[in-house]
């Protein structure tokens, strides 16, 4: 199988490749550096990861020949695309920043593009200031779709809602960390809200934990365990 990771992030992209079976060939967007951005304007998380696997999907099958340059002959056979998105939820402000973590202090202004690390944690801090240690829980939230890069022969072929075949045949994998918000950062060696984020059973934030337990507690790496039993039915143990 080949699995084209819908990302150019580095850490991420290792991250994954050391979460999946040996028996799969991992690309990343940095081998298609033509491939289209995708607009993130879904209120959910799987509707964000089902919309970019989909669309990336649609145009790696309508490029076969430079699938092909860079994957190999035959390669759109057993090709899938493996797209993600994932935020923090606060209790406290009815589950945001959600979806726009990533923008969440650029949302006022009305500017384009991802805030800074920095001011987002600063509007956090902001709106939670009022509230005590015991209302201020939170999780991190990552959800994971795979998606077949075959050609979709019609679209709308669902009966029952207006969904079109890539999109049906989607698989959605979740998985989420409970924890809570600090009242200051704390740590260094996190990025995002990690530096205000403590997990469940902890009393060191993401930042000051580190990658190695992060990786190992967090949601995205529960979602991938759920993606990696999948693919281990499909390829058996011999590949782990």
């Amino acid at each position: 199988m080949n699995l084209l990771i819908s990302s150019r992030n580095a850490h991420k992209c290792e991250e994954i490749r050391a979460l999946l079976p040996s028996a799969i060939h991992l690309f990343t967007l940095k081998d298609f550096p033509s491939a289209p951005e995708v607009v993130e304007d879904a209120n959910t998380f799987s509707g964000n990861a089902t919309k970019k696997g989909v669309h990336l999907a649609r145009w790696m099958a309508a490029n076969p020949a430079l699938v092909a340059h860079v994957m190999g002959q035959g390669s759109h056979r057993d090709l899938m695309v493996l797209a993600d998105d994932s935020g923090l939820e606060v209790d406290a402000l009815n589950g945001a920043p959600g979806v726009h973590s990533a923008r969440f202090a650029a949302m006022e202004s009305g500017v384009a593009g991802n805030s800074p690390d920095a001011a987002n944690n600063a509007k956090l801090l902001g709106l939670l200031k009022e509230s005590p240690w015991e209302t201020r829980t939170a999780r991190f939230r990552c959800v994971i779709a795979l998606t077949p890069a075959v050609p979709a022969h019609s679209q709308n072929r669902s009966p029952v809602c207006d969904a079109d075949e890539l999109e049906l045949q989607t698989e959605l994998f979740e998985g989420s960390c409970e924890g809570r918000i600090r009242f200051e950062l704390r740590g260094a060696r996190g990025f995002g809200y990690d530096p205000l984020f403590v997990p469940d059973g902890f009393e060191q934030t993401f930042a000051e934990l580190g990658e190695e337990i992060k990786n190992r507690i967090s949601h995205r790496a529960k979602a991938l365990e759920k993606l990696r039993q999948k693919l281990l039915s499909w390829f058996g143990p011999s590949h782990r």
